[in-house]
């Protein structure tokens, strides 16, 4: 018997090692969404709000580890009922409210905090307050209810960096939540399944051991490595926005002309432009290039980060043609253009924070600003954000 735990307890411990491993790979974006992602919620509706919140449920692990160690030592159906509805109230309140009222924390502080919340209902199951404090542990509900809660901003925060509808922004918040739930439940299901069958045997034991000290090394390691990335996060004087480093460092080109294009008989410039994007706003800057002209770019905001969508519209076209050559989300970007055709090339941002967010934009080449009466040859610095619109974006 001896034997046969000691291979389980060596087995396990090689399968936490390879999953810590995957872990690092990933770099501990527990809620991190793909380009794929949110492009799909860009152009889709709420079953696509649903469809992304039930699979960034079962692939946040931070989350379905939280879970695990609260059912791990449940066996009754009304314990697990009480404990995970207690856990489902306290996220669904938070992901509503604060992303409804754009509430925002940076996100690998609160990955940091969730992180810790793994190691505390591990600790927990393992009675380590009363082993290693020597004190009672806290009320489990209460426990679990406000780490609920902190769990729904962790999620908020991940929702907010896409461009929901105004309209509709209700009703895609409780989409995206419902689809959380349905992900939860899926993943709960075969937590329950694997539990069960293990609790009959004699292993068990070592198992709940094994398993709820890998939980307190996970969270340990998810815990530092946000904090690294926290630390980064916050340092936003490493973005050097000086024409001179764009030229040592070399501007990668999002866009060109297969053909070799005309030359371009146009005054060269450089421009470095200040605009705001009002709370819960939206807005547009465009400048006039001619056919085969480049336009270098890099712009930057005050840390909170945008949807934008990097495009052109040739001129006198009567048929809301527009040409999309990037469309993320973030905080900023750069790189450089050659006009396919003459017309407006530009961005559209969208500021979904309950916060004003100030662009900082350096441009040069051969184009004419819009927002200028008449093209000319210095540098100047908008005071008021031009008022545009985007029938781009739903």
């Amino acid at each position: 018997m001896l034997y046969k735990t000691n291979c389980f307890a060596k087995f396990f411990a090689t399968g936490t090692g390879l999953l810590m491993a995957g872990l690092l790979s990933q770099m501990a974006y527990g809620h991190g969404m793909s380009e794929a992602e949110k492009q799909a919620i860009i152009e889709g509706g709420n079953l696509s709000y649903m469809w992304l919140g039930a699979t960034h449920m079962l692939s946040g692990y931070d989350h379905l580890a939280f879970v695990f160690g609260i059912i791990f030592f449940l066996s009754t159906f009304r314990d697990i009922a009480k404990y995970v509805t207690a856990f489902t109230l306290g996220h669904s309140v938070t992901l509503i409210y604060a992303t409804f009222n754009g509430i925002q924390i940076n996100y690998f502080l609160i990955d940091a905090v969730i992180a810790l919340s793994v190691c505390y209902i591990a600790f927990h199951n393992i009675d380590g307050f009363r082993k290693y404090l020597n004190i009672n542990p806290p009320g489990m509900m209460l426990m679990i209810i406000s780490l609920g809660l902190i769990h729904g901003f962790g999620l908020s925060t991940r929702l907010q960096e896409l461009p929901l509808s105004e309209d509709s922004l209700l009703l895609n918040i409780i989409s995206f939540n419902v689809g959380i739930e349905l992900g939860q439940i899926s993943a709960l299901v075969l937590m329950l399944l694997l539990i069960a069958a293990w609790r009959k045997k004699h292993s068990f034991q070592a198992f709940s051991l094994i398993a709820n000290y890998g939980l307190i090394l996970m969270g340990g390691l998810l815990f530092l490595m946000q904090m690294h990335g926290y630390e980064h996060s916050s340092k936003p004087e490493e973005f050097v926005l000086a024409t001179e480093t764009s030229q040592e460092e070399g501007i990668k080109p999002i866009a060109t002309i297969a053909d070799s294009p005309e030359k371009v008989q146009q005054t060269q410039r450089e421009d470095l432009i200040n605009i705001t994007i009002p709370a819960r706003g939206d807005k547009e800057y465009k400048f006039h290039l001619e056919k085969g002209a480049t336009l270098e770019y890099a712009w930057k905001t005050n840390g909170s980060k945008l949807f934008f969508d990097f495009h052109g519209e040739p001129k006198g076209d009567t048929t809301s043609y527009f040409k999309s050559y990037m469309k993320s989300t973030d905080s900023q970007a750069r790189g450089s253009l050659t006009a396919p055709f003459e017309g407006t090339h530009g961005w559209y941002w969208k500021n979904n924070s309950h916060l004003p967010v100030t662009i900082v934009l350096k441009s040069k080449g051969a184009y004419r600003r819009l927002d200028l009466n008449e093209p000319k040859q210095q540098t100047e610095s908008i005071q008021t954000p031009i008022q545009t619109s985007h029938d781009t974006i739903d």
